[in-house]
């Protein structure tokens, strides 16, 4: 399985393989940049269909943490990591112990964080054998008193807010009203935003791989359930994946309606290309890694300091990062990702 050709490898600093026979950890550890800061990204686990596939994630995910935190303007570089094994019936306490040790042995260069497949529980775990662990205590919530360490209601508020600013560039509207959304995935991070979007008036059409998550959003915020097949062709006005990546395919690109796509995944976009095949289409696509940025400042702020009003404007910025994303786009006939690459690459001093 090659590294340095593989076409994902984009001058990664350090790519480390893990393994622990006695927990069964099987894990890779990307550490794409380190200029700004040290590489901070979540750790998540899959159920990958093969170590390849695995490597793909990781190399395309740590690449996206570099940008998202330089255009999110943090003192941080990108890194991700990814445990090969089912979040549902794989985990165990020795697992994560091992996991812990295998980010220790990086020495602080790559700190981790929970993603799709791991939450709290799992980074306390950690944080029994390592420092360099974000997530794992309480923090100040945004209307006072206190909550965990769960950056999801943070980058669910990334996401709401960056769907703001492509609403009222691609559909001249300042308000959400009557907005209809396509969710594509209702986890921790979706629901979140269905229940933003819900108090803002918007309509919902949601689906999700789990029963249980999809039929929540039906009976707490009134969402319409569509099969995972018919979330692509609905007559919308924003689709919104939040689950995984490469859902935007030429063969979904096909069916897609929605003049708008913004949401939480990451890396939405199959190929590279795709993002002119949407700019032709008149599409307005949000870079992922820059409306997904919540999360990751919500992490930075755990580490660094600073208040709850601080971190929810900080988060804010995200609408205003978007609309020059947007109107430079506009103005130079080019992809929102070719704009958020070179703003990104313009912040990191390349």
């Amino acid at each position: 399985m090659p590294v340095f050709t593989h076409i994902d490898f984009d001058h990664h600093e350090q790519v480390v393989f893990g393994h622990d026979q006695a927990s069964g950890l099987k894990a890779i550890i990307a550490v794409h940049d380190t200029t700004l800061g040290p590489a901070l990204g979540g750790c998540r686990m899959w159920n990958y269909a093969s170590d390849e596939e695995a490597l793909r994630d990781v190399l395309r995910l740590s690449r996206g943490m570099t940008y998202k935190s330089a255009l999110a303007r943090l003192p941080l570089g990108g890194g991700k990591a990814v445990i090969i094994g089912d979040p549902r019936s794989g985990k165990s306490e020795a697992l994560f112990q091992a996991m812990g040790d295998f980010v220790d042995s990086l020495g602080g260069r790559y700190i981790t964080a929970a993603d799709s497949g791991t939450g709290v529980a799992e980074m306390q775990i950690m944080a029994e054998r390592t420092r360099h662990v974000a997530g794992a205590g309480q923090r100040e919530a945004f209307g006072g008193g206190t909550r965990d360490g769960d950056p999801s209601p943070s980058t669910a508020y990334g996401v709401f807010v960056g769907i703001r600013s492509a609403v009222r560039h691609r559909l001249g509207r300042n308000d959400l009203n009557g907005l209809k959304v396509a969710i594509q995935g209702v986890g921790q991070v979706g629901f979140g935003l269905a229940k933003h979007l819900k108090d803002a008036g918007a309509e919902l059409w949601v689906t999700d791989i789990f029963e249980a998550n999809q039929r929540r959003a039906v009976e707490q915020l009134g969402a319409r359930a569509v099969d995972q097949h018919e979330i692509f062709g609905l007559d919308v006005d924003v689709f919104a994946p939040c689950a995984l990546g490469a859902i935007i395919n030429p063969q979904t690109l096909e069916a897609l309606r929605a003049p708008i796509i913004a949401g939480a995944a990451n890396n939405q976009l199959a190929s590279p290309e795709l993002a002119e095949a949407l700019r032709r289409r008149g599409c307005l696509y949000a870079p992922d890694y820059a409306i997904n940025a919540g999360g990751i400042i919500d992490v930075c702020y755990e580490r660094t300091g600073g208040s709850a009003a601080e971190l929810k404007a900080h988060i804010e910025g995200i609408e205003t990062t978007l609309e020059e994303i947007f109107e430079r786009a506009t103005q130079e006939g080019a992809t929102t990702t070719a704009i958020a690459d070179r703003m990104a690459r313009e912040r990191l001093g390349r």
